[in-house]
């Protein structure tokens, strides 16, 4: 059994009393504490504040409103063209879908983690919309002009039950690098691990009239697409 450690005079406090160690150690932990938490609290706000997007044709987020759920990108400005092949060959465009929403993004079919997650979600959002699907189309264009193969890409959108639903559109380097510039889209090889590519990972909603109005994250909600695709599409 333990026997107790009776304090020794270096414990009094000065005002006679004993001081137990715990209250001590209270003393001089807790400002430590403090101070972590507010260096914590600063790097917080400098990092988000340095991690805000930029937008295609030059416009800035703001609150989500005006009847919409996502992050609205104002002033409403016509979208970049896009003008690509999709992974069986055939041409697409932007401008082609005018009259219906349009859902843009930039993918790559070998991620790890964004990519499927946003692909998913896409998924549960048109299967919500039910008939309201129709007045919709999703474009995901490539950030991997060496991964993105038509075979690659083609079991990516059977993983991912989007086969129909998603224009998955692939080129080579420099034909992709246009609609990157366009979009304001950064896509960069990660130097360890060349399989990966680091990118820009948002959804841009498009109106009928060929505007970008709104912007999701790649955790966006699927009721968020639900909620905003009629509205793009009357716009």
């Amino acid at each position: 059994m333990a026997s107790e450690v009776q304090p020794g005079p270096a414990s009094q406090a000065p005002g006679g009393g004993s001081q137990p160690p715990r209250t001590l150690l209270a003393r001089l932990v807790l400002p430590l504490i403090l101070l972590l938490g507010i260096v914590g609290g600063l790097s917080f706000a400098l990092l988000s504040g340095s991690s805000k997007p930029t937008l295609p044709a030059g416009a800035q987020q703001s609150a989500a409103g005006q009847g919409f759920f996502g992050t609205l990108a104002l002033p409403a400005k016509p979208a970049p063209p896009i003008q690509l092949r999709n992974y069986l060959g055939q041409p697409v465009t932007l401008s082609q879908y005018r009259g219906k929403a349009v859902l843009v993004t930039f993918l790559y079919a070998n991620c790890p983690d964004v990519c499927p997650l946003i692909a998913s979600n896409l998924r549960v959002a048109l299967n919500l919309l039910g008939a309201e699907a129709s007045k919709v189309q999703v474009i995901a264009v490539s950030v991997d002009p060496r991964g993105d193969t038509p075979a690659a890409v083609a079991k990516f959108l059977r993983d991912h039950q989007m086969v129909g639903r998603m224009q998955y559109l692939i080129g080579s380097a420099a034909q992709l690098a246009r609609a990157w510039a366009a979009w304001s889209v950064g896509s960069q090889r990660e130097a360890g691990q060349p399989q990966l590519v680091a990118h820009s990972a948002l959804i841009y909603g498009i109106t009928a009239s060929g505007k970008v109005r709104t912007i999701y994250p790649a955790s966006f909600e699927p009721s968020q697409i639900v909620h905003d695709v009629p509205r793009l599409a009357a716009q």
